[in-house]
């Protein structure tokens, strides 16, 4: 930062009691050593360096977002988004598979030449605005929304823009009404329409909440108590093998619950049809691979298309995974517990997605504080 110092006969230790004056030493903008005096304490020469080093901190800062604003106001979408991309090293192959996905049907179409300077609310409440003329359901408005914000909140931290392009827009709000649920007898039917495989994978998602590909996964060994199963990977779609939990880490894991039922379904599939490493399914042609994702989807499509047993309008198999938020969340169990189970990564998902299936409302809240008052 520079130094302060006094130009005379006197030791460092007589200054504070020496008449003289303070002098300060320091590098200029250019780089070239500069002295000023006239200090009458070592406090006022202190204040002037700290002066001097912010005013050379404040004006390093400003020619910093200068020169990003140069390089990345008149860059397009496409080519920022290409740079941005290469820094989500923690993105997982179906994450980027979905990311591109987002990107090539709904943002490039739209911004794929757009100046990034030219951003701002107006624009982005556009795009929104087009998207829910276009007929995109909900749920992907929602997921290209958070991507768009993720990329143009980069572009805020680097100084592209002075207010952020996101201010005042009012983001799509996924409608949870749309998480269509089988009742407790359309269930029974859903999951014997099917094959074995599919019972397994039936019981598992709505007993035990496993998303489609931690249920492809299946291993014997994750039975941890007999009302405990350990879910630790999943079947990835993208790469058709197996890969860490989403949200979760290599080795990371969540327990939850094993009904009775669920764990007899898995003993009963043991019995009759063995493991191999553990894992109860596997690649019909290739018991050396992992169960492929679109083994389960085109038992789906042939049960509904078939039309023998009652599937709900609307259902789509992840509905299984719905019933067991519902039935949890009927028992009363407390959502912050739902949310672990279901392995969400903040309970704001859970709440969002099924805070109509939650009993409690401000009426019985009311009456329940009102007892509690009175006691």
């Amino acid at each position: 930062m520079g130094v302060f110092f006094k130009d005379c006969e006197h030791h460092e230790a007589r200054w504070s009691k020496c008449p003289h004056l303070y002098k300060i030493r320091y590098r200029n903008a250019a780089g070239r050593q500069t002295e000023e005096s006239g200090f009458e304490t070592q406090d006022k020469a202190v204040a002037r360096l700290t002066e001097i080093y912010s005013a050379k901190k404040q004006a390093a800062q400003k020619w910093g977002r200068a020169a990003r604003v140069e390089k990345y106001g008149p860059m397009r979408f496409e080519e920022y988004v290409t740079e941005w991309k290469a820094g989500q090293r923690d993105l997982g192959p179906a994450s980027v598979r979905h990311l591109d996905s987002l990107l090539e049907n709904h943002l490039f179409p739209e911004f794929r030449s757009r100046r990034m300077y030219s951003f701002d609310h107006k624009v982005v409440d556009g795009f929104i605005q087009a998207m829910e003329r276009g007929g995109v359901g909900l749920a992907t408005q929602a997921n290209v929304y958070d991507k768009l914000k993720a990329i143009l909140l980069d572009a805020h931290r680097l100084g592209i823009f002075d207010e952020s392009p996101l201010e005042g827009v009012k983001p799509p709000q996924y409608d949870p009404k749309r998480a269509v649920i089988p009742s407790v007898q359309q269930l029974h039917e859903i999951r014997t329409a099917g094959d074995d495989a599919f019972l397994l994978v039936a019981d598992l998602m709505s007993g035990c909440g496993l998303r489609n590909g931690e249920a492809a996964a299946v291993n014997l060994k994750n039975i941890v108590a007999d009302d405990v199963y350990r879910v630790t990977e999943q079947v990835n779609q993208t790469t058709r093998d197996y890969a860490p939990l989403k949200h979760r880490k290599a080795n990371e894991y969540r327990d939850v619950p094993l009904p009775a039922r669920v764990r007899d379904t898995i003993e009963w599939y043991v019995e009759k049809y063995g493991t191999v490493g553990g894992y109860l399914l596997r690649h019909p042609k290739d018991p050396g691979k992992a169960l492929p994702y679109y083994y389960m989807d085109n038992q789906w499509r042939n049960i509904k298309r078939l039309g023998e047993v009652e599937v709900p309008d609307g259902m789509v198999m992840y509905g299984l995974r719905h019933f067991f938020a519902s039935n949890c969340l009927s028992k009363r169990i407390p959502i912050t517990d739902v949310a672990e189970w279901m392995g969400h990564r903040s309970i704001d998902i859970t709440f969002r997605i099924y805070r109509h299936l939650m009993p409690g409302s401000i009426g019985r809240a009311a009456k329940l504080l009102d007892a509690g008052l009175a006691a």
